[in-house]
């Protein structure tokens, strides 16, 4: 008993120092942390958060959201930009990464609780608000052409949903809605954490720091909420359905 109580104990230690290097190097390397969907940018540096969560529990997901969490502060600091000094503060770039791995595990274990049909109606529901939001960014990628790579991303990621849409309702079933639900709040926890403390803590600065005016501190970071938000649940959803589901298989 001993033996295996130290032998998961070391396995648990081991993924969250892989996932932990996995999210500073979406972080360290220029571009890779971040992906053009329509006229936005959606950060993927959460995402080895949520999947450790789904797989090994609260504990090793909040560990990396730790192990992220510092590194947001290391980056500010050594590689400022206008608006890095709100990224020195833990409760800025700490706590909201802690919480994604306790906020996706919870949500993860209350959605399977979910009855098979609701599951899938819900399921069903958020791939056709997904799609239309790509469509649409498709469509502005085209009509103002400023890059080629945004279009050709667009379009990968509208196959890449539509084939996990097929693969879900055929052989899923009320599966993939667990994953979904808890990888779209695990999403919001970040996105709404990380901008709701800068908005009550540094908000009018924050503001006035992007070339804003202050009046207009709480519309501005509303607005990045909701244009950065959405692309990153639809990355995450993409990214975190493959990689558990392999897991899962493999396992």
């Amino acid at each position: 008993m001993k033996k295996s109580v130290n032998a998961l104990s070391t396995r648990k230690m081991m993924i969250v120092g892989l996932l932990g290097s996995v999210s500073i190097v979406l972080g360290a390397i220029p571009g890779l942390g971040f992906i053009p969907v329509g006229p936005t940018r959606a950060t993927i540096m959460h995402i080895p958060v949520i999947i450790g969560a789904i797989m090994e529990g609260p504990l090793v997901g909040g560990l990396i959201g730790l192990i992220f969490g510092l590194f947001s502060i290391f980056q500010a600091a050594t590689n400022p930009t206008p608006v890095s000094f709100v990224f020195l503060n833990p409760i800025v770039s700490v706590l909201p990464r802690v919480l994604i791995g306790i906020v996706t595990y919870y949500a993860y274990r209350f959605s399977k609780n979910l009855g098979s049909k609701k599951s899938m109606g819900l399921l069903n529901i958020i791939w056709i608000f997904m799609l239309f939001y790509l469509f649409y960014g498709l469509y502005a990628e085209i009509s103002d052409f400023t890059s080629i790579w945004s279009i050709l991303i667009n379009m990968l990621l509208i196959i890449l949903t539509i084939t996990i849409v097929v693969y879900a309702n055929k052989k899923m079933k009320d599966k993939a809605v667990d994953i979904i639900i808890s990888t779209a709040l695990g999403t919001l926890t970040n996105t709404v954490g990380v901008l709701s403390t800068i908005y009550f803590i540094y908000g009018e600065q924050y503001v006035e720091k992007l070339g804003q005016s202050a009046e207009m501190a709480r519309k501005i970071i509303l607005g990045i909420g909701v244009a950065n938000g959405i692309p990153e649940i639809i990355i995450g959803i993409i990214v975190v359905t493959n990689v558990v589901v392999a897991l899962n298989r493999k396992k």
